[in-house]
């Protein structure tokens, strides 16, 4: 079997990494909108929301018109609260992204707080046969995009190591009880979706402690390619080809969209790349 590639954008540093994780979004989203009349993107929380905060100015600087009324933003992961629990990610996601920019607030799907009452599999079920199954109809089959974050443990979404989800292959949106993080009751996007039904999937981290799942998860050897307009946007940002260990050590490394290559984007600063890979 060939080995699996993707491509890995370096940011000079933390405070970089958000104008460099909009580079993939802008080319997502104007790719979607020239094939249909919607775009869908899915988010996880942590860290990564304040880094969508540079989306505005990485249109105007690109020259593409986001067209947020076809914006449909749902959640790669919820912590199952209310959306004003300080662990909420939609709550993170409106709070420095969605608020700012005038996607319909329709168009942003947070789990039913009504069932918070009940079953953390029926908050699951609910989310998967009324916002991720209708939104994969809408845009044929796949998501355009999902934008995810990775631990220090190697888990992305609440897909944790050695948890029995990561050899679910039916359920699109899983129910979690035991999460080894608070809160303990989650749900997450399944691996089929993140595999199979996503055009595209970009990862976003930084700092020193992502560097060893960075090593884990990639060979250490990367092959410079050309920026792709990305130094343009940021002085000294670096796009590298990686090739992805067989087999995944961490959840993180276990989503591998189909095409892999550009569909397949881990966007880092200098400090978790250090000592992780080496460019040639």
């Amino acid at each position: 079997m060939a080995p699996y590639k993707a491509k890995m954008l370096i940011a000079p540093s933390k405070s970089d990494v958000g104008a460099v994780l909009c580079d993939p979004i802008v080319a997502s989203c104007k790719s979607a909108l020239e094939s249909r009349d919607a775009f869908t993107i899915a988010l996880s929380g942590g860290s990564l929301p304040a880094f969508l905060q540079a989306l505005p100015d990485a249109f105007e600087k690109a020259g593409v018109e986001p067209q947020w009324d076809k914006w449909h933003v749902l959640l790669a992961d919820e912590r199952c609260v209310v959306v004003t629990d300080g662990d909420s990610n939609l709550g993170a996601i409106q709070k420095n992204f969605t608020s700012k920019v005038p996607i319909p607030e329709n168009q942003v799907y947070g789990i039913d707080e009504s069932l918070l009452s009940k079953t953390t599999d029926s908050v699951a079920v609910h989310y998967e046969e009324k916002v991720v199954s209708p939104l994969l109809e809408k845009c044929g089959g796949k998501l355009d995009c999902a934008v995810l974050g990775f631990g220090p443990d190697g888990h992305t979404c609440s897909l944790f190591p050695g948890h029995a989800l990561l050899e679910e292959k039916s359920v699109l949106v899983a129910p979690i009880e035991d999460s080894p993080k608070p809160p303990p009751c989650r749900i997450t996007l399944t691996f089929p979706v993140l595999n199979e039904k996503s055009r595209q999937v970009i990862f976003c981290g930084a700092g020193a402690s992502k560097c060893p799942i960075l090593q884990a998860v990639f060979g250490t050897d990367g092959v410079a390619m050309e920026d792709q307009g990305i130094a343009e946007k940021v002085d000294g940002a670096k796009a590298v080809e990686v090739v992805m260990t067989d087999p995944a050590p961490f959840p993180c490394g276990m989503v591998r969209t189909e095409k892999g290559g550009d569909s397949l984007v881990w966007v880092v600063d200098a400090d978790a790349a250090e000592n992780a890979i080496v460019v040639k």
